[in-house]
């Protein structure tokens, strides 16, 4: 059988594939500079029938539209030969996100408050110098024109989140913030057309702007934030091949249908291999990072990589039921869990806003008995609504959350969730992934490389092949200035390695096994006229990680799907001693699970579709930036730089910010304990009471900035 050797053609007798023309899309985690961008790009340009290709280095995704006879898989292929790993997207169940929609439209509401608010403060100013009476209703009536219709556009967000919380049942912060914006417009318009001398628009438009300052800033930390399942259900490959040549979508496979997988795809089913042998990359699902030999009558998962050989294999499992499908529904489950965490803002109104409606309902209550005049009680109610409003509360989280996310930003991190920080500030147990998280993700020769004639040979042999290892030894030997010898009649030998001629005699890079040599671990081997060298492999540490496990001073637990004894001695290596291999996904949700029942906070770090379900276990996940997407949509924090030691001075910093958040709550506590007496002795009207909450809200956020 005629097997190309470049790894981006499909072997010579295969099925031409093709898809409809359209939109393709595909994920390429380890894109993440302008160099990237261009070079992917002028890789998919120079292909027949691609009209464009845009690389999206936020996303990690390139939106390819492609004629007739564009495939996906082949284009994957042709990136991932080019120095970028890649897979197909399926198009149909990717939503198109905008992560800054809730902050512009928040900005656009601070902005219209602002506004007003100058505006208005002119007109009071104007009525405090002491305003004839005409002129004054007429200022009143200017400024009820300004204040109805800010009130009505820009505290939208504070009135439909308090009608959601009160059809529910519930109270929370936006209730008491609601009833204090309505009850001083509404008061101020009662002012306003019966002639009263005082009217308090500014206050209800100054009280609107600084929440919204505070709901901004709070949106301004957040990532995209699109369901992890949905972004594993979007990497299920969403056409298969069918033996007899034709092209359906994996959804409609059944059970025993008979499909064809060709070297560089990934499986669409679960399947058992009918014919042909090949290696397999399961790291995906597994976390292996050696590949795994493959033949007739072996079991395969969907979303397995076929490295070398073409294969045939009868379907066990399809859609709904596949490894990939159930991995997706493990997220899904944990992820649901783990939302439901309370932020400490949201424990604080609990108490909160139900005191501020007993206090304020009290004050009007004491008034009416102990003089009788409605307005005036109104007004005094009114004073301590917004004296008591929770706005220096709103503020107390978001403004120190932004400021320390801004910090944090400037030395790697991404917070992607509103409670990342308080979460990571409450963690007790770390557990890091090992492949991809705490190390490079990419095999490196570790033993001697072949010299002389041999390293020529081993070239022209490693460049024939798209193995993982054969790519490693290529690029080691290339960087040492080795030019590849004259080898002829190479090809692939499914599942074992390479192999060609050279001067007349037969060699071979591939298996030790199949070159008769028995070996340990991450190796290859090299025939040549019948002398063999074995080349070993490893996976190298990223940089910070042993550094980092010293200075993190928590316990660390190291998962793998790796063996148990490679797991093991990786961990002593850094400095870890509880390091588990063998572990498959649900394996690693289920440690999770443990740690969780014993009272643990767990902080996951990991990088793939395996590490996904114990990502959405944990208090709190952290991914690297080279992550799969997968990994990256549900983690709550992403990793921005490749050295991990910044992740123990982020556990600091969080730390710092959550005894802050603590701080400014107690601030807001005292405010209220001096001022709430004040109001409620009629001692402060509602404009002197809006003044003092903005000073409250100014001292929080000052705090705030000590964090850096």
């Amino acid at each position: 059988m005629n097997m190309a050797v470049c790894p981006a053609c499909p072997p010579m007798d295969a099925s031409p594939v093709e898809l409809p023309a359209g939109r393709i899309v595909l994920s390429v985690p380890t894109a993440h500079c302008a160099t990237c961008m261009s070079g992917i790009e002028r890789a998919l340009q120079a292909v027949p029938g691609v009209r464009s290709a845009r690389v999206n280095l936020s996303l990690k995704r390139v939106l390819i539209e492609g004629g007739a006879g564009v495939t996906g898989e082949a284009l994957a292929r042709i990136v991932s030969a080019a120095g970028w790993p890649a897979q197909e997207l399926d198009a149909g169940l990717i939503t198109p996100v905008d992560s800054d929609v809730q902050a512009k439209a928040l900005l656009m509401r601070l902005g219209v408050a602002g506004f007003a608010q100058m505006n208005l403060m002119l007109l009071s100013v104007a009525i405090w110098s002491g305003a004839a009476s005409e002129t004054r209703v007429l200022f009143h009536m200017i400024s009820a024109m300004i204040a109805v219709p800010t009130v009505a556009f820009a505290a939208q967000p504070f009135f439909l989140s308090a009608l959601a919380a009160l059809g529910g049942r519930r109270l929370n912060m936006d209730v008491p913030i609601s009833l204090a914006i309505l009850l001083a417009t509404a008061m101020s318009l009662f002012e306003t057309f019966n002639g009263g001398n005082a009217a308090y628009f500014d206050a209800a438009v100054s009280l609107t702007f600084f929440l919204l300052a505070g709901r901004y800033l709070e949106a301004r930390t957040r990532g995209m934030a699109r369901s992890a399942a949905a972004t594993l259900s979007a990497l299920a490959v969403p056409k298969a091949l069918l033996a007899d040549g034709r092209m359906i979508a994996a959804k409609d496979l059944r059970v025993g249908d008979m499909i064809r997988v060709l070297p560089g795809l990934r499986l669409p089913a679960d399947g058992v291999v009918v014919t042909g042998e090949s290696e397999l990359d399961r790291s995906a699902l597994t976390g292996e990072s050696a590949p795994v030999f493959a033949g007739v009558g072996d079991g395969i998962e969907a979303g397995v990589m076929n490295l070398t050989g073409p294969l045939s294999l009868r379907v066990t499992r399809a859609g709904a039921d596949t490894a990939l499908s159930r991995l997706a529904e493990l997220v899904s489950v944990a992820e649901t869990t783990r939302n439901r965490y309370t932020s400490l803002a949201d424990r604080a109104a609990r108490i909160y806003a139900p005191g501020v409606h007993a206090l304020a309902l009290l004050t009007f209550a004491g008034w009416m008995i102990a003089n009788g005049d409605l307005r005036h009680a109104i007004n005094v109610a009114i004073a301590v609504l917004i004296i008591t409003c929770p706005c220096a509360l709103g503020l107390a989280v978001p403004a120190v959350v932004t400021a320390a996310s801004g910090r944090l930003f400037r030395r790697g991190f991404l917070l992607r969730s509103p409670t990342a920080l308080e979460r990571l500030a409450e963690v007790d147990h770390v557990v890091f992934d090992k492949t991809g998280t705490l190390t490079n993700g990419e095999p490196l020769v570790v033993g001697m490389l072949p010299e002389g004639e041999a390293a020529g040979v081993a070239l022209a042999l490693a460049e024939a092949s798209a193995h993982p290892l054969s790519r490693a030894l290529a690029a080691a030997l290339l960087d040492i200035g080795v030019v590849p010898a004259s080898v002829v009649a190479i090809r692939e030998v499914p599942g074992q390695g390479v192999e060609g001629r050279w001067h007349g005699h037969e060699v071979r890079l591939g298996r030790p096994d199949w070159l008769g040599m028995q070996a340990e671990g991450s190796a290859t081997g090299l025939s040549l006229a019948g002398r063999t060298q074995l080349i070993r492999f490893a996976d190298t540490p990223r940089s910070g990680a042993a550094d980092l496990v010293a200075a993190l001073q928590l316990p660390v637990t190291l998962l793998s799907g790796d063996q148990p004894a490679v797991a093991r001695a990786f961990g002593a290596r850094i400095g870890i001693a509880d390091a588990r291999g063998g572990l498959l996904p649900a394996d690693k949700v289920a440690v999770i699970a443990a740690l969780k029942a014993e009272g643990k906070r767990v902080l996951m770090v990991g990088d793939g579709l395996n590490d996904t379900g114990a990502l959405a276990a944990a208090h709190v996940s952290m991914a690297p930036g080279s992550a799969l997407e997968a990994a990256r949509s549900l983690a709550d924090i992403v990793l921005l730089s490749p050295d991990v030691s910044g992740i123990a001075p982020a556990l600091a910093t969080a730390r710092r910010a959550r005894r802050l958040i603590l701080q400014n709550f107690g601030l807001a506590l005292g405010y209220n304990l001096i001022s709430v007496p004040l109001a409620m002795a009629g001692l402060a009207s509602p404009l002197v009471a809006a003044l003092a909450m903005s000073t409250s809200s100014i001292l929080v956020s000052l705090n705030a900035l000590r964090v850096k």
